[in-house]
């Protein structure tokens, strides 16, 4: 989410001609590089999914400039899957206020275990897999 956002914010200011070389660059449509040159954003939008587990992680990628969030197995793994979807929902909608964030944290139980990279076969890694 970093990365793309951040990618986004480097088209501000480009011209028509930086905008074009970027977009040949990246393999992308140049009417959609400009329109999220002008618009700061995607022009759709951009759900975090995947290694979201607590409402910390859930804030985290709000503040990072996701949209709204995916979580499956992070809630069902957790100690208490109710309890954890209800609090990942309000740090959702509270991402910006550390107090609140704080107040919903509480009392929840284990988060879903995590998985060390290392413990990861090869077929196992994302950055492996497609073209």
């Amino acid at each position: 989410m970093k990365k793309i956002m951040g990618s986004i914010r480097e088209l501000k200011g480009k011209n028509d001609e930086e905008l074009r070389q970027v977009a040949r660059d990246i393999e992308a449509p140049f009417e959609l590089v400009k329109e999220s040159a002008e618009i700061q954003r995607l022009p759709v939008v951009n759900f975090a999914a995947g290694g979201i587990a607590t409402p910390a992680d859930a804030a985290l990628m709000m503040k990072l400039g996701a949209d709204g969030i995916f979580v499956g197995s992070g809630i069902f793994k957790s100690e208490n899957p109710e309890k954890m979807a209800i609090a990942i929902v309000e740090a959702v909608n509270n991402y910006d206020n550390p107090d609140r964030l704080a107040e919903i944290s509480k009392g929840l139980g284990l988060a879903m275990k995590g998985i060390s990279i290392s413990s990861l076969q090869e077929p196992e890694l994302l950055q492996v897999r497609g073209w």
